[in-house]
């Protein structure tokens, strides 16, 4: 029988474990992106112009996905059923377009003011 330090550590590793599978929680001013039925929703994100901010993506299909842009470098694997956090900016006024490269149908933009 594992003694008690033995059973703390499991305990702190199933913690840790279970906070890597569950969606954190949006903070405000967080801006969340989702992604289900191979579309992103919304597919038009306002941002604010010369501020860093935060994009959660969650990934709410049965597949994978890759939240990737050219146009302000960012490329990252979303697992099916899971999230990533992406920080961008800050960015000049325009239009940034990103888009799943697995499925490169699937478009969306980030619209800074």
């Amino acid at each position: 029988m594992p003694g008690p330090g033995a059973r703390f550590i499991g305990f702190v590793a199933a913690l840790l474990l279970l906070g890597s599978v569950l969606p954190a929680a949006a903070e405000e001013g967080d801006i969340v992106i989702t992604i289900k039925a191979g579309k992103f929703t919304p597919s038009e994100v306002p941002v604010p112009a010369g501020k860093k901010v935060k994009l959660i993506v969650r990934n709410e299909d049965a597949t994978m996905s890759e939240f990737e842009s050219s146009d302000f470098h960012r490329e990252k694997v979303v697992p099916a059923g899971g999230e990533i956090t992406v920080f961008v900016g800050p960015l000049d006024p325009g239009s940034y377009e990103f888009f799943d490269d697995f499925h490169p149908e699937d478009r969306g933009r980030l619209v800074v003011k």
